[in-house]
């Protein structure tokens, strides 16, 4: 099958190289990565933000990635890409020269206007099926962020008319399905095909960092307000309350945009907010680290600690269970459906700092039931989120779309995205 990934700001070579990558860097890179092994063409088209990179790469046997000139070739955050979306539609067909794909395959929905267009332009008799895959909803981020979302305000629209049109969407959780059902978009084109995770990287073998106190908790990620590492540090005077006070709370990740953790200025008020507390000496905030070092830190924890207002779905914790290490998550989106409650880790309500300590304090407590919890979640890891299996999750949707032969209504057409700038 010859398929076309569409992810806009998001280039798999960034997951390849290491620290700049998120989570959608990493599911473009390892669902690409595993769709090429099972025998398929895979093209993957993102926007250029360097004038030196090179217009495609050749990254393994059936995997290139193409750069195409949308925009200043420059990093601009993602929430200010719109404008350029019809430029990426263009690149994407002129690489396509009436050589068209089987399946066009986009991911967050500025890339799902992209891949619809392209496929329109293209000047086919039929237009190349598109699959969407959002990785997270305008819809869920309003309504946990409020006036603090920087997403264009013709997301609120634009976004349900891709998920609409497009003739298939995979959401990664059951959560998400909910949540597409209320944006209009029809169940029966719907499948879930979660995140996965690399087991030849995450093995549970890798050689634990030393820690600089009896105990090590974790934080991975993005340093954004809504991943709540913030509820995390308030949990620590009680954990001290409880007795746990050699506790060190390490937090790795940076704000995504090549700031240093001194420039950062979430960063900045997490430190702020460890000085109001009491804890500065028990917190190490180490930015943002090369790929390759993950398994080592995680390896080193008692507990990796995932406390988002809202997720999509996460991979950190995935990457935890696959290094034997428990989970406490929060309880909110594709969280509820990764980390089993009790199993591989513990849930606890969210924004709620004392359920956080309370939580953690019930795993150093216990080295019987961290030692149980990681091997659970190690056995689900691999059984469940390995990429292959998600990529033939992924192929199937795929098949189910070009047996079918689906369509899109007719009479859709191209009026709504008039004004956008494509």
């Amino acid at each position: 099958m010859k398929i076309s990934m569409v992810s806009e700001h998001a280039s798999p070579l960034a997951a390849l190289g290491g620290v700049d990558a998120g989570g959608q860097n990493v599911h473009v890179a390892a669902l690409s990565s595993s769709l090429a092994k099972r025998g398929h063409q895979v093209t993957v088209y993102t926007r250029r933000d360097d004038p030196e990179l090179p217009a495609k790469v050749q990254v393994a046997p059936g995997l290139t990635v193409v750069h195409v000139d949308a925009g200043p070739a420059r990093h601009i955050p993602k929430d200010e890409l719109l404008p350029f979306m019809g430029a990426l539609a263009d690149g994407i067909c002129e690489d396509w020269a009436g050589d068209l794909p089987d399946v066009v395959h986009a991911h967050f929905w500025m890339s799902g206007l992209a891949a619809i267009q392209a496929s329109r332009r293209a000047g086919a008799a039929d237009p190349v099926p598109v699959v969407q895959t959002f990785h997270a909803l305008g819809s869920v981020k309003r309504r946990h962020q409020g006036s603090a979302d920087t997403s264009p305000a013709a997301r609120a629209w634009l976004e349900p008319w891709v998920g609409r049109t497009a003739d298939w969407v995979i959401a990664t959780c059951p959560d998400e399905v909910f949540e597409l059902k209320a944006l209009g978009i029809s169940k029966s084109k719907v499948s879930i095909a979660p995140c996965g995770v690399d087991l030849a990287l995450f093995d549970g073998t890798a050689e634990p960092e030393p820690k600089p106190r009896t105990h090590r908790i974790l934080s991975v990620g993005r340093l954004v307000p809504r991943k709540g590492v913030d509820l995390i540090i308030q949990a620590l005077p009680h954990l001290e309350q409880a007795g746990f006070d050699d506790v060190e709370l390490l937090v790795v990740g940076g704000s995504g945009d090549a700031l240093t953790l001194e420039e950062d200025p979430e960063a900045q008020r997490l430190r702020a907010l460890t000085k109001e507390l009491g804890v500065e000496d028990k917190v190490t905030m180490r930015g943002q680290v090369p790929r390759d070092a993950m398994p080592g830190i995680l390896r080193s924890a008692d507990a990796v600690i995932c406390t988002p207002w809202y997720e999509p779905f996460g991979i950190v914790p995935l990457e935890a269970m696959a290094s034997g290490v428990p989970v406490v998550a929060a309880a909110v989106g594709g969280l509820r459906e990764t980390v089993v409650d009790h199993k591989t880790g513990l849930q606890v309500p969210p924004r709620d700092p004392e359920a956080i300590a309370d939580a953690v304090g019930q795993l150093l407590g216990d080295p019987a039931l961290r030692a149980d919890m990681g091997r659970a979640g190690l056995r689900r890891a691999r059984s469940r989120y390995s990429w292959d299996r998600i990529a033939a999750d992924t192929e199937k949707a795929y098949r189910s779309v070009l047996a079918a032969g689906l369509s899109r209504q007719a009479g859709e057409a191209l009026e709504p995205l008039e004004g956008t700038a494509l």
